[in-house]
Protein backbone atom coordinates (compact mmCIF):
# COMPACT_ATOMS: atom_id res chain seq x y z
CA UNK A 1 0.00 0.00 0.00
CA UNK A 2 1.40 3.72 -0.74
CA UNK A 3 1.41 6.24 1.27
CA UNK A 4 0.98 9.37 0.37
CA UNK A 5 3.14 12.33 1.46
CA UNK A 6 2.35 16.00 1.83
CA UNK A 7 4.52 19.08 -0.23
CA UNK A 8 3.17 21.52 2.38
CA UNK A 9 1.96 21.81 5.79
CA UNK A 10 -1.89 22.46 6.51
CA UNK A 11 -3.38 26.46 6.42
CA UNK A 12 -5.59 25.98 9.46
CA UNK A 13 -4.28 29.64 11.87
CA UNK A 14 -7.22 29.80 14.13
CA UNK A 15 -6.84 33.98 13.74
CA UNK A 16 -7.54 33.76 10.16
CA UNK A 17 -10.41 31.42 9.65
CA UNK A 18 -13.18 33.53 12.57
CA UNK A 19 -15.53 31.93 14.52
CA UNK A 20 -18.92 31.02 14.13
CA UNK A 21 -20.00 32.62 16.85
CA UNK A 22 -17.68 35.37 18.69
CA UNK A 23 -18.23 33.37 22.57
CA UNK A 24 -17.10 30.09 20.72
CA UNK A 25 -13.37 31.05 21.45
CA UNK A 26 -13.89 32.28 25.00
CA UNK A 27 -11.29 30.87 27.37
CA UNK A 28 -13.72 28.27 29.42
CA UNK A 29 -16.00 27.91 26.78
CA UNK A 30 -17.45 24.17 27.90
CA UNK A 31 -17.74 20.88 26.45
CA UNK A 32 -19.54 18.78 28.87
CA UNK A 33 -19.87 15.12 28.68
CA UNK A 34 -16.97 14.32 27.19
CA UNK A 35 -13.92 13.81 29.23
CA UNK A 36 -11.27 15.88 31.17
CA UNK A 37 -9.68 19.04 29.51
CA UNK A 38 -12.00 19.81 27.04
CA UNK A 39 -12.60 23.37 27.08
CA UNK A 40 -10.69 25.29 24.24
CA UNK A 41 -10.20 22.12 22.27
CA UNK A 42 -9.17 24.03 19.47
CA UNK A 43 -6.02 25.07 21.16
CA UNK A 44 -4.60 21.74 19.96
CA UNK A 45 -5.08 22.40 16.22
CA UNK A 46 -3.17 22.22 13.42
CA UNK A 47 -2.63 18.83 14.58
CA UNK A 48 0.72 17.50 12.91
CA UNK A 49 -0.01 14.39 11.87
CA UNK A 50 -2.02 15.30 8.77
CA UNK A 51 1.37 17.35 7.48
CA UNK A 52 2.02 13.96 6.41
CA UNK A 53 -1.00 13.70 3.98
CA UNK A 54 -1.27 15.33 0.60
CA UNK A 55 -4.17 17.58 1.05
CA UNK A 56 -6.62 18.32 -2.03
CA UNK A 57 -9.02 21.25 -3.07
CA UNK A 58 -12.43 20.58 -1.66
CA UNK A 59 -15.05 22.50 -3.26
CA UNK A 60 -16.42 23.02 0.66
CA UNK A 61 -14.44 25.42 2.64
CA UNK A 62 -15.96 23.31 5.79
CA UNK A 63 -14.19 20.31 5.08
CA UNK A 64 -10.68 19.55 4.61
CA UNK A 65 -9.64 16.81 2.04
CA UNK A 66 -6.67 14.66 2.01
CA UNK A 67 -5.19 11.84 0.28
CA UNK A 68 -4.93 8.78 2.90
CA UNK A 69 -3.77 6.00 0.44
CA UNK A 70 -4.25 4.96 -3.43
CA UNK A 71 -8.46 5.23 -3.53
CA UNK A 72 -8.83 6.15 0.25
CA UNK A 73 -9.70 9.83 0.68
CA UNK A 74 -10.55 11.48 4.64
CA UNK A 75 -12.97 13.90 4.97
CA UNK A 76 -12.38 15.93 7.64
CA UNK A 77 -14.29 18.50 9.48
CA UNK A 78 -12.18 20.13 12.31
CA UNK A 79 -14.13 23.36 12.97
CA UNK A 80 -16.37 21.55 15.81
CA UNK A 81 -15.62 19.79 18.69
CA UNK A 82 -16.15 16.17 17.16
CA UNK A 83 -13.21 16.68 14.47
CA UNK A 84 -15.33 13.80 12.66
CA UNK A 85 -13.07 12.07 9.59
CA UNK A 86 -15.38 10.53 6.84
CA UNK A 87 -13.38 8.03 4.38
CA UNK A 88 -14.21 7.82 0.55
CA UNK A 89 -12.97 4.40 -0.24
CA UNK A 90 -13.33 4.50 -4.56
CA UNK A 91 -13.19 0.84 -6.12
CA UNK A 92 -12.81 0.25 -10.15
CA UNK A 93 -16.81 0.18 -10.00
CA UNK A 94 -18.32 2.11 -7.27
CA UNK A 95 -17.53 3.69 -4.05
CA UNK A 96 -18.29 3.82 -0.74
CA UNK A 97 -18.68 6.43 1.71
CA UNK A 98 -17.66 5.24 5.40
CA UNK A 99 -19.94 8.34 6.76
CA UNK A 100 -21.48 11.56 6.00
CA UNK A 101 -20.59 13.99 9.12
CA UNK A 102 -21.78 16.65 10.58
CA UNK A 103 -24.14 17.76 7.57
CA UNK A 104 -23.01 21.04 8.24
CA UNK A 105 -21.20 21.99 4.86
CA UNK A 106 -22.18 19.71 1.68
CA UNK A 107 -20.60 16.13 1.72
CA UNK A 108 -22.13 15.04 -1.83
CA UNK A 109 -20.55 18.02 -3.32
CA UNK A 110 -17.26 16.58 -1.80
CA UNK A 111 -17.85 13.15 -2.80
CA UNK A 112 -18.52 14.16 -6.31
CA UNK A 113 -15.12 15.68 -6.62
CA UNK A 114 -13.42 12.91 -5.91
CA UNK A 115 -15.11 10.63 -8.16
CA UNK A 116 -17.22 10.20 -11.10
CA UNK A 117 -17.97 6.18 -9.95
CA UNK A 118 -22.00 5.91 -7.66
CA UNK A 119 -21.31 6.35 -4.05
CA UNK A 120 -22.79 3.93 -1.89
CA UNK A 121 -23.63 5.42 2.04
CA UNK A 122 -22.56 3.11 5.39
CA UNK A 123 -22.39 4.92 9.00
CA UNK A 124 -19.75 3.54 11.33
CA UNK A 125 -22.63 4.31 13.73
CA UNK A 126 -25.78 6.28 13.58
CA UNK A 127 -24.72 9.07 15.92
CA UNK A 128 -25.44 13.06 14.91
CA UNK A 129 -21.70 13.52 13.76
CA UNK A 130 -21.49 10.44 11.33
CA UNK A 131 -25.16 10.30 9.24
CA UNK A 132 -25.50 14.44 8.68
CA UNK A 133 -24.93 14.02 4.97
CA UNK A 134 -27.14 10.84 4.90
CA UNK A 135 -29.86 12.82 3.33
CA UNK A 136 -28.00 13.57 0.44
CA UNK A 137 -27.37 10.19 -0.82
CA UNK A 138 -29.65 7.89 -2.60
CA UNK A 139 -27.99 4.31 -1.99
CA UNK A 140 -27.68 4.14 2.12
CA UNK A 141 -26.86 0.56 3.79
CA UNK A 142 -26.95 0.06 7.68
CA UNK A 143 -27.42 -3.03 9.99
CA UNK A 144 -30.77 -4.70 10.64
CA UNK A 145 -30.41 -3.16 13.90
CA UNK A 146 -33.64 -1.07 15.56
CA UNK A 147 -31.26 1.83 16.46
CA UNK A 148 -30.37 2.48 12.43
CA UNK A 149 -33.90 3.06 12.00
CA UNK A 150 -34.83 5.11 14.55
CA UNK A 151 -31.88 7.08 13.74
CA UNK A 152 -33.22 7.28 9.86
CA UNK A 153 -36.27 9.18 11.28
CA UNK A 154 -34.13 12.23 11.47
CA UNK A 155 -33.90 14.27 14.85
CA UNK A 156 -35.64 17.89 16.34
CA UNK A 157 -33.19 21.01 16.36
CA UNK A 158 -33.72 20.41 20.09
CA UNK A 159 -31.41 17.27 20.24
CA UNK A 160 -28.74 18.03 18.47
CA UNK A 161 -28.41 22.24 19.44
CA UNK A 162 -25.56 21.85 22.03
CA UNK A 163 -22.90 20.68 19.67
CA UNK A 164 -23.07 24.27 17.93
CA UNK A 165 -23.13 26.20 21.09
CA UNK A 166 -20.34 28.13 22.02
CA UNK A 167 -17.21 25.98 23.14
CA UNK A 168 -18.50 23.13 19.89
CA UNK A 169 -17.48 25.53 17.16
CA UNK A 170 -14.82 28.07 16.27
CA UNK A 171 -14.76 28.08 12.45
CA UNK A 172 -17.47 30.14 10.39
CA UNK A 173 -20.42 28.13 8.83
CA UNK A 174 -20.38 27.63 5.30
CA UNK A 175 -22.42 30.38 3.44
CA UNK A 176 -26.46 29.30 3.48
CA UNK A 177 -26.11 27.56 6.74
CA UNK A 178 -28.49 28.41 9.17
CA UNK A 179 -27.03 27.30 13.01
CA UNK A 180 -30.96 27.48 14.29
CA UNK A 181 -32.50 24.87 11.90
CA UNK A 182 -29.59 22.52 12.34
CA UNK A 183 -30.62 19.16 12.56
CA UNK A 184 -30.43 15.59 11.66
CA UNK A 185 -32.08 15.43 8.34
CA UNK A 186 -34.60 12.00 7.80
CA UNK A 187 -32.78 9.49 5.04
CA UNK A 188 -33.91 6.11 3.61
CA UNK A 189 -31.82 3.25 4.14
CA UNK A 190 -31.85 1.41 1.00
CA UNK A 191 -30.17 -2.21 1.98
CA UNK A 192 -29.27 -4.00 5.05
CA UNK A 193 -25.57 -5.36 5.67
CA UNK A 194 -24.86 -7.94 8.36
CA UNK A 195 -21.87 -9.23 10.09
CA UNK A 196 -19.11 -11.01 7.85
CA UNK A 197 -20.97 -9.33 4.82
CA UNK A 198 -18.20 -8.09 1.84
CA UNK A 199 -19.04 -5.49 0.01
CA UNK A 200 -17.22 -5.38 -3.38
CA UNK A 201 -16.30 -1.71 -4.99
CA UNK A 202 -14.62 -3.66 -7.84
CA UNK A 203 -11.06 -4.91 -7.20
CA UNK A 204 -11.19 -3.78 -3.27
CA UNK A 205 -13.33 -5.57 -1.35
CA UNK A 206 -14.27 -4.61 2.30
CA UNK A 207 -15.83 -6.54 5.19
CA UNK A 208 -18.10 -5.65 7.71
CA UNK A 209 -17.80 -5.97 11.20
CA UNK A 210 -20.48 -5.60 14.09
CA UNK A 211 -18.20 -3.81 16.72
CA UNK A 212 -21.70 -2.58 19.11
CA UNK A 213 -20.76 -1.32 22.30
CA UNK A 214 -20.15 2.50 21.41
CA UNK A 215 -23.85 2.34 19.98
CA UNK A 216 -25.37 -0.43 19.53
CA UNK A 217 -25.02 -0.38 15.68
CA UNK A 218 -21.22 0.46 15.54
CA UNK A 219 -19.68 -1.54 12.55
CA UNK A 220 -16.10 -1.24 11.62
CA UNK A 221 -14.65 -2.00 7.86
CA UNK A 222 -11.72 -4.68 7.22
CA UNK A 223 -9.94 -4.28 3.77
CA UNK A 224 -7.86 -7.20 4.34
CA UNK A 225 -6.19 -7.01 0.83
CA UNK A 226 -4.73 -3.35 1.68
CA UNK A 227 -4.34 -4.52 5.43
CA UNK A 228 -7.04 -1.30 6.86
CA UNK A 229 -9.29 -0.85 9.48
CA UNK A 230 -11.71 1.56 9.22
CA UNK A 231 -12.61 1.68 12.95
CA UNK A 232 -15.36 4.18 13.30
CA UNK A 233 -15.69 5.26 16.84
CA UNK A 234 -14.84 1.92 18.22
CA UNK A 235 -11.51 3.28 18.76
CA UNK A 236 -9.46 6.63 17.81
CA UNK A 237 -6.84 8.65 19.89
CA UNK A 238 -9.10 10.60 22.30
CA UNK A 239 -11.45 9.57 25.09
CA UNK A 240 -13.48 6.57 23.84
CA UNK A 241 -17.24 6.98 25.19
CA UNK A 242 -19.40 3.80 26.45
CA UNK A 243 -21.11 5.91 28.83
CA UNK A 244 -23.46 7.55 26.40
CA UNK A 245 -27.29 6.63 25.82
CA UNK A 246 -27.35 3.59 23.79
CA UNK A 247 -24.19 2.86 24.75
CA UNK A 248 -23.29 -0.94 26.24
CA UNK A 249 -19.62 -1.24 27.79
CA UNK A 250 -19.54 -5.24 27.98
CA UNK A 251 -20.55 -5.20 24.57
CA UNK A 252 -17.97 -2.48 23.70
CA UNK A 253 -15.35 -4.79 25.88
CA UNK A 254 -16.40 -8.19 23.54
CA UNK A 255 -16.08 -5.99 20.16
CA UNK A 256 -12.58 -4.72 21.82
CA UNK A 257 -11.59 -8.50 22.28
CA UNK A 258 -12.78 -9.34 18.55
CA UNK A 259 -11.01 -6.37 16.94
CA UNK A 260 -7.52 -7.57 18.62
CA UNK A 261 -7.69 -10.65 17.35
CA UNK A 262 -7.37 -8.67 14.26
CA UNK A 263 -4.20 -6.78 15.09
CA UNK A 264 -1.98 -9.08 13.50
CA UNK A 265 -4.03 -8.80 9.41
CA UNK A 266 -3.93 -4.84 9.38
CA UNK A 267 -1.00 -2.31 9.49
CA UNK A 268 -3.10 0.63 10.14
CA UNK A 269 -6.45 1.82 11.61
CA UNK A 270 -8.30 4.74 10.05
CA UNK A 271 -10.09 6.31 12.57
CA UNK A 272 -13.03 8.51 12.94
CA UNK A 273 -11.86 11.49 15.10
CA UNK A 274 -8.93 14.06 15.14
CA UNK A 275 -6.48 12.21 13.35
CA UNK A 276 -6.55 9.66 10.45
CA UNK A 277 -3.84 7.08 10.89
CA UNK A 278 -2.96 4.90 13.90
CA UNK A 279 -0.53 2.27 14.79
CA UNK A 280 -2.71 -1.38 14.73
CA UNK A 281 -1.01 -2.04 17.87
CA UNK A 282 -3.90 -0.14 19.56
CA UNK A 283 -6.26 -2.91 18.87
CA UNK A 284 -4.15 -4.96 21.39
CA UNK A 285 -4.27 -1.83 24.34
CA UNK A 286 -7.88 -1.39 23.30
CA UNK A 287 -8.36 -4.66 24.71
CA UNK A 288 -5.96 -4.17 27.87
CA UNK A 289 -7.58 -1.72 28.86
CA UNK A 290 -10.94 -3.36 29.31
CA UNK A 291 -9.32 -5.88 30.62
CA UNK A 292 -7.91 -3.86 33.22
CA UNK A 293 -11.29 -1.66 33.72
CA UNK A 294 -13.04 -4.60 34.41
CA UNK A 295 -10.86 -5.89 36.56
CA UNK A 296 -11.30 -3.35 39.01
CA UNK A 297 -8.14 -2.34 39.40
CA UNK A 298 -8.09 0.75 37.34
CA UNK A 299 -7.52 4.14 38.29
CA UNK A 300 -9.83 7.07 37.33
CA UNK A 301 -10.84 10.54 37.92
CA UNK A 302 -14.71 11.23 37.87
CA UNK A 303 -15.73 13.84 35.43
CA UNK A 304 -19.52 14.83 35.15
CA UNK A 305 -20.75 11.88 37.13
CA UNK A 306 -18.80 9.69 35.36
CA UNK A 307 -15.19 7.47 35.47
CA UNK A 308 -12.54 8.19 33.02
CA UNK A 309 -9.66 5.94 32.78
CA UNK A 310 -6.28 6.74 31.15
CA UNK A 311 -4.32 4.74 29.00
CA UNK A 312 -2.08 7.54 27.37
CA UNK A 313 -3.02 8.16 23.95
CA UNK A 314 -6.83 7.31 24.71
CA UNK A 315 -8.94 7.22 27.84
CA UNK A 316 -12.25 5.18 28.19
CA UNK A 317 -15.26 6.61 29.57
CA UNK A 318 -17.59 4.53 31.76
CA UNK A 319 -20.96 4.75 33.83
CA UNK A 320 -19.59 3.95 37.44
CA UNK A 321 -22.52 1.14 37.73
CA UNK A 322 -20.86 -0.62 34.90
CA UNK A 323 -17.45 -1.56 36.41
CA UNK A 324 -16.49 -2.76 39.77
CA UNK A 325 -15.44 -0.29 43.10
Amino acid sequence: MRWTSSFSLIVLLLAGCGAADDNALESGAGVDNRGVGKDNWWDALPREEWTALERLPSPDDWFEVYSVSDGVYAIYEPGQFEEVISYLVVGERRALLFDTGLGIGDMAAVARSLTKLDVVVLNSHSHYDHIGGNHAFDDILALDEPYSRSRARGSDTDAVAEFLSPGWVWKDFPDGFDPAAFRSRPYAIGGIVDDGDVIDLGGRQLEVLATPGHAPDSLCLLDRGNRLLFTGDTFYLAPLYTHLEGSDFGRYAESARRLAALAGDVDVLLTAHNVPIVDSRYLLELDRAFDVISSGKGSYVVTDGSREYDFGEFSVIVLPENVPN
